[in-house]
This record gives structure tokens, C-alpha cells and sequence, in this order.
């Protein structure tokens, strides 16, 4: 290592340096959920969003709470319903006619957090109104543009249980979030720890404040300084497309011995360019969270299938056989060589 990665890793190593006691605060308020913790985590330090896919009672909202508490940032909730409008959202003009004058209320969304909870149960207008602004980081109001905060990260919820009342998201829509997390049961013991730590009355169990958003936007700025070798760039665009149907054969030659022969008739669509970044921005923002300026394959393989399973749609014939979009990712993975 020269003196330049010498620097470098010592820099990213400080910057670093609250990513552990900012989960450790966090695990006081909320047990049994680390991965999604490290999930938004990452989301908020490389400005991806997440959709999230749990049961109701999973604390999605009290984890979202608790981390704009401990990096002392704005959160808000949206409890999205089939009645509710764009404009609940983003917010509105208001006429004064004694001024006869028009003024700005901004809605919810301006805030460094966002809870979208349950947000296949709006329509598609409020959907397109959240997932524009998630992608412009600005919402127009009238015919004044704002911008969102620069720490602006939406984690919407799904509820997997209820298909009556709800308007799924369209496929296209799902792209723009950088990762879908699965959340499910906690185990045995962090249900132990639930029930000794919340069965009470009154709760008010809270965060204390870590680190600030300035630290956040210091991480994103040293994401170009960690370094992803050559060969792990290959791996990536391998994984992605293996995803693609008929496009195996454009594999690289380290993987020349892959059996992946029966994915194209398993998988009708496959992930977009969007995946691609989105891994490799990921991956870099799980080696700084480590403390590291280099990724690891392991970065890859724990975040691929958070980045993917919203972006590959099983065929018919996966979907007879039981295949899920997961099931086809570990495939993928399984068959394919990391560096």
C-alpha cells in the first residue's frame, strides 16, 4: 500500500468512525432488525431510497424514528390511503385574499427522512408525485421549484398481506428504489428483549443524538476514494447480466463455466443499467461503513439481492415451478465465481 491508499484508508477509517456508535444507539430502542438498520444506513449515506416488505408490527416506523433521532436529522410519516392527493404530499399554494397574493405551504416530503407507509395503497397520481420527487430531489409547487434536503431518503413500506384496496407499484416505479428490503419475524431472543424492554404502559424510549447530517454528507463525499478492483467490476456486470435473458452468452470469460443455460426461459425481464450502478454504490457504501477504501466480494454478495429482487421478473414457468425472484438470485450468484 503507498502512501496515497495509506491516507486514503486513514480518512475513510475517521469518517467512519460513527457508523458504529450510531448502530450501537440504535439497538437500544430497536432489537432484532440489524439488517435493515445497515440497509438505511447505507441508503441515506449514497442517496438511495428502500422499499420495504414486512407484516404490520415489525417496528419499520420506530427504526425510521430512531435513526433521524440518533443523527439528529427531520423525519415525517406518510400514511398513504386511496383518498389522499399529490398535493398532500409536496404541499400546496394557498390564495390569502387580503393580500391577494398566493403563498407556499410545503408538505410533508420536506424533510430528511420520509415513511412512506403502505404505499401501494394510494393511486398512481400520489405514487408518480413521491417517486418524482425521489428521483429530481425537487418538487415544483405552483410555479416555484424547491429542493429537497441533500440528506433526503424515503423508505416506503409494503404490506405483502392485503391485495384488496391497494394499487401495486408498476415495475418501472419499483427501479427507482436502490434496494428492497426484506423484513421479517425477529427471533427468539430479540423477542425476549422486545417484550422486557417495551411491555410497559408508557414507553419513551429514545435516541440520543450521534452524529448530524453534516457527517452524513462528509461520508457521501469520500465514496469515489473507495476503490473497486477491476475484476470485481467484471463480477458485477456478470451478475447483472445473468439477469437478462439471452444475454448469458455475453458473460465474461471467467465465467465461461457457469450453468446458466435454463435462465432465460425462468426470467421475462431483467435489471436495468439503474442495478448496476446501484450495486456498485451500495458495495462502496458497505466498505466505508467497515472502515475500508477497497470492496470485497462479500460486499457484493450480501447486497445483491436487495438490490435485485425488485428488478427481475420470474416467467411464468419460474413462477409454475415456484421459483421466486430470489430463488433466481441465489441461483445466479451460486453459479456464477467471485474474484
Amino acid at each position: 500500500m503507498d502512501n496515497r491508499d495509506s491516507e486514503t484508508q486513514d480518512e475513510i477509517a475517521a469518517a467512519s468512525a460513527f457508523i458504529k456508535p450510531l448502530k450501537n444507539e440504535i439497538a437500544k430502542v430497536i432489537s432484532g432488525q440489524e439488517d435493515l438498520v445497515d440497509r438505511l444506513i447505507i441508503g441515506l449515506i449514497c442517496s438511495g431510497h428502500l422499499l420495504v416488505e414486512g407484516v404490520p408490527g415489525l417496528a419499520k416506523t420506530l427504526t425510521i424514528n430512531t435513526l433521524a433521532q440518533a443523527i439528529k436529522a427531520d423525519s415525517s410519516r406518510l400514511q398513504f390511503t386511496p383518498d389522499l392527493l399529490p398535493a398532500d404530499i409536496v404541499g400546496t399554494s394557498i390564495y390569502d385574499p387580503r393580500e391577494h397574493s398566493f403563498s407556499v405551504k410545503k408538505g410533508p416530503i420536506f424533510a430528511n427522512l420520509v415513511l412512506a407507509d403502505e404505499i401501494n395503497r394510494a393511486p398512481a397520481k400520489v405514487q408518480s408525485a413521491l417517486l418524482e420527487a425521489m428521483q429530481e430531489k425537487q418538487v415544483t409547487i405552483g410555479s416555484e421549484s424547491f429542493k429537497l434536503p441533500e440528506t433526503f431518503m424515503v423508505m416506503a413500506t409494503q404490506n405483502p398481506l392485503d391485495q384488496e384496496g391497494t394499487y401495486p407499484l408498476p415495475e418501472a416505479q419499483m427501479d427507482r428504489f436502490m434496494m428492497k428490503v426484506l423484513v421479517d419475524y425477529p427471533d427468539r431472543k430479540n423477542e425476549l428483549n422486545i417484550l422486557r424492554n417495551m411491555a410497559r404502559p408508557k414507553v419513551d424510549v429514545k435516541a440520543e443524538a450521534i452524529c448530524s447530517t453534516e457527517d452524513i454528507l462528509r461520508a457521501r463525499n469520500l465514496l469515489d476514494k473507495v476503490f473497486i478492483d477491476e475484476s470485481l467490476q467484471e463480477y458485477i456486470v456478470d451478475i447483472i447480466m445473468a439477469t437478462r435473458p439471452g444475454m448469458t452468452a455475453q458473460l465474461s470469460s471467467r465465467q465461461q463455466h457457469a450453468n446458466l443455460k435454463s435462465l432465460p426461459d425462468l426470467i421475462s425481464c431483467g435489471a436495468s443499467p439503474r442495478a448496476t450502478l446501484s450495486l456498485t454504490l451500495a458495495a462502496k457504501t458497505r466498505a466505508f461503513c467497515q472502515g475500508r477504501n477497497y470492496i470485497l466480494p462479500e460486499d457484493i454478495l450480501a447486497l445483491a439481492p436487495d438490490v435485485l429482487r425488485h428488478r427481475i421478473i420470474p416467467s411464468y414457468e419460474a413462477e409454475a415451478e415456484g421459483l421466486t425472484s430470489d430463488r433466481l438470485i441465489q441461483l445466479i450468484l451460486s453459479e456464477l465465481k467471485a474474484p
